[in-house]
């Protein structure tokens, strides 16, 4: 079968990182992705596509370094949400590492790794209620319109049931920037049912879990704006079809800044174009990415602007909500470990907390397995709590 290599103009500075037993290239945006022409064939006809996943092992369970806690049998189930003190409902931490790799489907524990069960318990310890976890749509789904991969899935799927049945909230992220196989949603090759047709099966799966929001996708980019709003309605349609209630949280295009939320590239604006976003049970968010360095890539080795420049590139995105009566939603952000950074992330979190009314959460970018010496990092190394976990606490409720 034919591969073709292809390589997305990215943003977000290189990040070398190691990750088990191998060394992961993570450029949040630059990097080349070998995938099968024929992967989208049940899209654009180009013969049959093989969909199987490497993986065939029929373990549902989370990896957990530690002692092994059974999750929920039932995730459909009602759970109810833990309560923390303070406006802002939403507070935590991207767990990443099941999207990592180049390898379509790829070899768990090669390739890329689940974020586990302990991670969890740590973060909910510190006083966090709320996981954004990624998945990569080209492993949960291998066939456009196809069955869900069950061993990717099920993995997936007992660490959401984990969390929320500790009364953590999970955001669902399929981290593909708006594409798949590399080809831009609403497009001729993958057209809105495609993307609507993924949603339709998570909300099928999690309509009785309102402890699950859904996150669209992660950080379009490079396609019309008005493209990207018309599949993002799509799948809002598919999800409210499926009887699920859930809250939805869409990003705009161009990376989802706030600092560029005015900005036309794309055609139109987010400010503009956002507004054309459809949900009939008005439960939806809006999301950003904010970092604080030069250019807002989000590099960990880039110093942070000023002391201020969070609630400076948020400013004009938290007037645009208050204007047209939408509620927002923070889903990465970070600073790195220096005596501005940790300022500006004060400041930053501090205008968040004031500006609740219309900001409704934040999370940091990022822990997970395999993150090693990245800056940003939040996952304990040799038992010890990262520098930046300190800034955060002020604003996190322990149970402890």
């Amino acid at each position: 079968m034919p591969v073709l290599v292809l390589t997305s103009n990215r943003q977000r500075a290189n990040h070398s990182m190691k990750f088990s037993s191998f060394t992961r290239f993570l450029n949040k945006k630059h990097a080349s992705v070998a995938v099968s022409v024929c992967a989208l064939a049940a899209v654009a006809g180009c013969g049959s596509a093989d969909g199987a996943s490497a993986d065939s092992s029929n373990d549902t369970g989370v990896t957990s370094t530690g002692p092994t806690q059974k999750a929920a049998s039932d995730s459909n189930s009602k759970m109810k949400a833990t309560t923390f003190d303070g406006a802002v409902p939403f507070r935590g931490i991207n767990l990443s590492g099941a999207e990592w790799g180049e390898a379509i489907p790829g070899q768990e524990g090669t390739d890329y790794q689940f974020p586990t069960t302990d991670e969890v318990d740590y973060f909910l310890s510190k006083g966090m209620n709320t996981f954004r976890i990624s998945f990569l749509w080209e492993r949960l789904q291998p066939t456009a319109n196809g069955e869900f991969d069950s061993a990717y899935f099920n993995k997936l799927d007992a660490l959401v049931t984990y969390a929320t049945s500790k009364g953590a909230h999970v955001i669902l992220n399929p981290h593909n920037y708006a594409r798949y196989y590399e080809q831009t949603v609403g497009s001729d090759q993958v057209p809105n049912s495609v993307f609507a047709n993924l949603w339709q099966r998570l909300a099928t799966h999690y309509a009785g879990n309102e402890n699950v929001m859904f996150n669209l996708v992660n950080e379009p980019h490079d396609l019309p704006t008005l493209q990207w709003v018309g599949a993002a309605n799509a799948a809002i349609s598919a999800i409210r079809n499926a009887g699920a209630t859930n809250t939805i949280i869409v990003p705009g295009n161009n990376w989802t800044g706030a600092h560029s939320w005015y900005d036309d590239t794309g055609g139109v604006s987010n400010a503009v174009a956002m507004l054309q976003i459809n949900d009939p049970m008005n439960n939806s968010l809006f999301e950003v990415h904010q970092y604080l360095d030069d250019n807002s890539a989000g590099s960990a080795s880039s110093p942070c602007v000023s002391t201020t420049i969070g609630s400076e590139r948020l400013a004009q995105w938290i007037d645009w909500l208050r204007q047209n009566g939408k509620k927002g939603f923070v889903g990465e952000f970070a600073g790195r470990n220096d005596a501005t950074c940790n300022a500006a992330v004060k400041d930053m979190v501090e205008t968040m907390m004031t500006d609740s009314d219309v900001i409704q959460g934040w999370l940091w970018w990022a822990a997970g397995p395999g993150w090693g010496d990245y800056g940003f990092s939040l996952e304990p190394q040799n038992n010890q709590d990262r520098p930046q976990m300190a800034w955060l606490t002020p604003y996190l409720k322990s149970d402890s």
